[in-house]
């Protein structure tokens, strides 16, 4: 009876040991997710930039539009956030446009001054409407389809975190399983669990710093 409830004991302590290793394990080491979708549109310089142009960088990729209200500035302002931290010449920002139409390289251009982009590796993207739709479907990142409609403006918040050789990658969460993409909202609560535009917390843009600098580190 001793010797069962030792051997009971000890199976438990490495069933213990296990699931510390495999937590400690995830915590160090990002999930990649699939190869970055090829993409090839037009930079508010009016230079034609694609996947290509971004390897040996460490990216991230939003779907955003110029003239939008309520997510877009907070996503920019944690995206300035994220760039003047990781302040390296291998970080770089996409920023796809689901507005073309108005959101020309000239516009692009103008909106890219007005947020004091100053890194050459953050690309704001412009090109035909139905190509850039079918690419979000590429990346997973979800837009509006109808752009003749308001339910075309809407777009989601998240982010695609891309390491050098092009793939996306993304950490796991507290139950093993890989987050896939970053938040790029602000939240009244530290777990990010109620948005809010004038949340005070945006738990997974510090993932994302922690997560870019590994990835510049590999």
């Amino acid at each position: 009876m001793k010797k069962q409830l030792l051997t009971g004991i000890a199976l438990a302590a490495l069933v213990v040991a296990i699931v510390f290793a495999y937590r400690l394990y995830n915590k160090e080491t990002l999930f990649t997710a699939m190869k970055v979708p090829h993409f090839e549109l037009t930079n508010q310089n009016g230079r034609l930039i694609s996947e290509q142009d971004m390897l040996g960088k460490v990216y991230l990729v939003e779907f955003f539009f110029t003239n939008c209200p309520t997510i877009c500035p907070i996503m920019k302002q944690n995206l300035i956030a994220i760039e003047k931290e990781i302040n390296h010449p291998d970080f770089g920002v996409i920023s796809i446009t689901i507005d073309p139409k108005r959101d020309t390289p000239e516009n692009l251009k103008v909106h890219a001054e007005k947020l004091g982009v100053k890194n050459p590796n953050w690309h704001l993207l412009t090109g035909d409407r139905d190509y850039i739709y079918g690419l979000s479907r590429k990346f997973n990142l979800y837009i509006g389809k109808d752009e003749s409609t308001g339910e075309g403006l809407n777009h989601s918040g998240k982010f695609a975190l891309v390491d050098k050789k092009g793939n996306i990658r993304s950490r796991f969460d507290e139950n093993g399983l890989p987050v896939l993409f970053y938040s790029g909202l602000n939240y009244t609560d530290p777990k990010g669990e109620k948005e809010s535009l004038s949340g005070e917390f945006h738990p997974e843009v510090e993932w994302l710093k922690e997560d870019i600098l590994k990835l510049l580190n590999e």
